[in-house]
């Protein structure tokens, strides 16, 4: 054999093993300890998606309003702190409904001071003087559009990483997270996903964990009756029996929250060894740390309450100061609860909630019989296109087949290698590459055969069957896989599951249609000395 066409065997024997070899995953699913210990072997099957393995779809929308209502909420309590530092007097401060707040100054002139403090602290606001009123000159202070935009999107995007962090921790595999931030809009694929209810809340829950002190200076009772003493707010405590029935308990809290979730960097399952009630312990940063220190330092023998989406879960009495940066949620939860508050707190809070616009399960069953006819539209359209081949090019559509084979090979092994995700849809473009490979293959055999009743010899046909289509073949894939990758990069769901295939298989048929059958005329033509082969 040839030093180059031994070379070329070589190297395309060694890409077929290493197809095969990412198959081995795939096609079985007790793989022995040595292969899941070896680094260099894969472990990864390719991934089915929703549409083949049944599970759950959601398209939610990131309610933005409320992320700027909360931003506004903040800015509200920090520029009361900044008017007392600066001694400007105002009567009153409130939300307005032009994404802003409203505020009367009590002496006009104070305006400039105000100006001065608005312009240094908050620059993404502006100041707009409204009339004279009996208690004093009413100001405007309006977010601007480019910051309310930025806010959006950010709210997007935050709740997009949130999410796709909580579905990682809560273990589901081969989800897919998109975020279309025009519309702030998520789609959720969860393939597999047998409890959907459980998923969507863990993905749905705000998760705005608030640690605020305990009103226990003035009547609760009074409070629910609508006497709520300024800076207070009434919350209910939530606490269920062992037989699963759950009573609220009404509390009074300062409205001021002392430290929220945003400095946890850990949460974790545990049981308490007193009572045997099931928890989640957190763990604080250095910043979170020494506010919770300063927090329990000041205020011992009064109560904490630990509030998660405005329900208190609970309200434990501050003995001593707490150091290390540690706290304990109880409330008699399952541990399947128990395990989900870990995974929302843990993944942080979600800057806006969001709402579920389209929900959509495909059921397992209906997922095998997808595969079971795309299994059956391939065997059926492949055996016709291999018969074909045999019938009309004899040997030749033989050796096409053989091609055609290791192409479905190099394809699936693809998927398995980038981790790229099978759906319907890509199924239907790995029947539309059999027709490729085999159009392929006609292109250089139709022009073999015009060579041959030219009256040249096999080898000399053969070369030019190849030479001369080969502008044409490159030509063809090159379009036809730029039109793949636009609808990969801009496609979503089924497009992208085509493209995704489509792209993978051009590569392929390239290989296989062109230098893998080269390589057998080669050997038979050069190395058997074959002067004949039907075409």
């Amino acid at each position: 054999m040839s030093k180059n066409l031994g070379l070329r065997s070589a190297i395309y024997a060694i890409l077929t093993i290493v197809a095969l070899i990412y198959l081995v995953p795939t096609f079985s699913s007790n793989l022995p300890d040595w292969w899941s210990k070896a680094l260099i072997l894969p472990t990864e099957k390719v991934k089915l998606g929703l549409d083949l393995q049944g599970g759950m779809r959601l398209v939610m929308e990131v309610q933005v309003d409320k992320a700027v209502e909360s931003e506004l909420e903040l800015l509200t309590e920090e520029i009361k702190d900044s008017l007392r530092e600066k001694k400007i007097k105002y009567a009153d401060i409130k939300l307005n409904s032009t994404k802003g707040i409203d505020l009367t100054l009590l002496k006009d002139e104070d305006m400039v001071s105000f100006q001065a403090l608005q312009s240094s602290l908050y620059p993404d606001y502006v100041v707009v003087q409204g009339q004279k009123t009996e208690n004093g000159r009413v100001v405007s202070m309006n977010m601007k559009p480019a910051a309310i935009l930025a806010l959006e999107k950010s709210a997007t995007d935050q709740a997009k990483e949130t999410i796709s962090t909580r579905i990682d921790q809560y273990g589901l595999r081969e989800p897919e997270v998109t975020a279309d931030t025009d519309k702030h809009r998520i789609l959720i694929q969860l393939p597999g996903e047998k409890d959907p209810d459980r998923a969507i809340n863990i993905i749905k829950k705000t998760a705005l964990l608030e640690f605020k002190l305990v009103d226990e200076e003035n009547n609760v009772e009074d409070a629910i009756k609508g006497n709520i003493p300024v800076g207070d707010e009434v919350l209910y405590m939530v606490d269920r029996n062992t037989g699963g029935e759950t009573t609220k308990t009404p509390l009074l809290v300062k409205k001021r929250t002392s430290l929220t979730g945003e400095y946890i960097t850990d949460a974790k399952v545990n049981l308490d060894s007193t009572d045997g009630r099931t928890g989640v312990s957190l763990s604080f940063n250095d910043k979170g740390a020494r506010i919770f220190e300063k927090i329990t330092g000041e205020n011992v023998n009064k109560r904490l309450a630990i509030i998660l989406d405005n329900t208190i879960y609970s309200a434990p009495n501050i003995s001593e100061k707490i150091s290390g940066g540690e706290a304990r949620i109880t409330g008699n939860f399952t541990s399947d609860e128990a395990n989900d508050l870990r995974i929302v707190l843990k993944a942080g809070a979600l800057k806006a909630p969001v709402k579920i616009l389209e929900r959509r399960t495909v059921g397992a069953s209906l997922g095998q019989d997808s595969i079971n006819k795309g299994i059956k539209s391939m065997i059926i359209g492949g055996a016709l296109v291999v018969l074909f081949m045999v019938v009309y090019y004899g040997f030749a559509g033989f050796i096409a087949d053989l091609a055609l084979i290791l192409n479905t090979i190099f394809i699936t092994a693809g998927l398995a290698l980038f981790g790229a995700t099978l759906t319907l849809p890509g199924l239907a473009g790995m029947i539309l590459m059999i027709g490729m490979a085999v159009d392929t293959n006609v292109l250089i055999y139709e022009r073999t055969r015009e060579e041959l009743r030219l009256g040249k010899t096999l080898r000399m046909a053969i070369d030019t069957g190849y030479a001369k289509t080969m502008v044409t073949i490159i030509d063809t894939h090159v379009t036809t896989f730029i039109a793949g990758m636009v609808l990969f990069q801009f496609g979503t769901g089924p497009v992208k599951g085509f493209a995704v295939t489509l792209t993978i298989g051009l590569v392929a048929n390239f290989l296989t249609a062109i230098f893998i059958t080269r390589v057998a005329f080669d050997y038979l033509i050069i190395e058997r000395k074959w002067k004949k082969i039907s075409i």
